[in-house]
């Protein structure tokens, strides 16, 4: 669903966040389902089949059902699920569809746009539509991240993750400061070595790499929107030689510093 645009997502009336009751259970259908119907777990544990397949279920556990599946589900009356459940229609051809099932294990911002989404409709609230499709697609491009994540990235800790995304964004906010890595490894909490080899596995560059492209891509804005000189750029982001600046600004763009301005 990631090329789907949000307006070819057609919402259906079926949707809510609800606290089961303990004598709930949801029957297998006799029909297949029509259309799409995402499934989320807040709490409680119990048992939901899809096409003859038992998962356990319990907090994190999100569902994405299809059209031609056949679902049921029952739950644990001691602890009963809370749930939110989206239907909706895809109006295009699918090519890139999110597993059936997963478990969220960083539910913050998952859970965060489920209740936007369910708030939305709670009173009438202008654009509502089109804010839920723009919602429901950013869940979708959340389920397909956690699909095609690598192994190296689920097997990274959360709290690795954001240590290490931390660093990342500090230095994109602070181009022009000349860090080094035993500094930042330090904020991060971790050895230079580790810290090192962890940032080059979840950021896709070694640390100086990802240093040296902020930069440039900093150098690139202010050129053409800041109004500054090729001197004044260079001098703002730390670099003693111009002719370094210019011929590092090359190498990683193929055009010249004078050449953006």
């Amino acid at each position: 669903m990631l090329h789907v645009s949000p307006e070819c997502l057609g919402l259906l009336p079926s949707f809510a966040k609800i606290v089961c009751e303990p004598s709930w259970r949801w029957a297998r259908r006799e029909k297949p389902m029509a259309n799409f119907d995402l499934f989320y777990v807040w709490s409680g544990e119990g048992e939901v089949e899809v096409n003859g397949t038992h998962y356990e279920a319990g907090k994190g556990s999100c569902f994405l059902f299809r059209p031609g599946d056949y679902t049921s589900a029952t739950h644990n009356p001691q602890r009963p699920f809370v749930l939110t459940y989206i239907h909706f229609a895809v109006n295009d051809n699918v090519t890139d569809v999110p597993e059936r099932y997963r478990r969220l294990e960083d539910t913050v911002d998952f859970e965060y746009m489920l209740s936007r989404y369910v708030r939305l409709f709670l009173v009438k609230t202008y654009a509502a539509e089109q804010e839920a499709q723009l919602v429901l697609k950013s869940l979708m491009i959340q389920l397909l991240r956690s699909d095609k994540q690598t192994p190296v990235e689920k097997k990274g800790s959360n709290q690795l993750t954001e240590a290490i995304h931390e660093i990342a964004n500090y230095i994109r906010q602070n181009p022009g400061v000349a860090h080094r890595v035993e500094d930042l490894a330090t904020r991060a909490q971790l050895s230079p070595r580790y810290f090192s080899m962890k940032f080059k596995e979840l950021i896709g560059l070694s640390v100086q790499n990802y240093m040296i492209r902020t930069r440039i891509e900093r150098a690139q804005h202010l050129l053409m929107h800041a109004g500054m000189n090729v001197t004044e750029v260079a001098d703002a982001l730390g670099y003693r030689d111009i002719f370094f600046f210019s011929r590092q600004f090359k190498q990683y763009t193929g055009r010249s510093p004078s050449e953006i301005r």
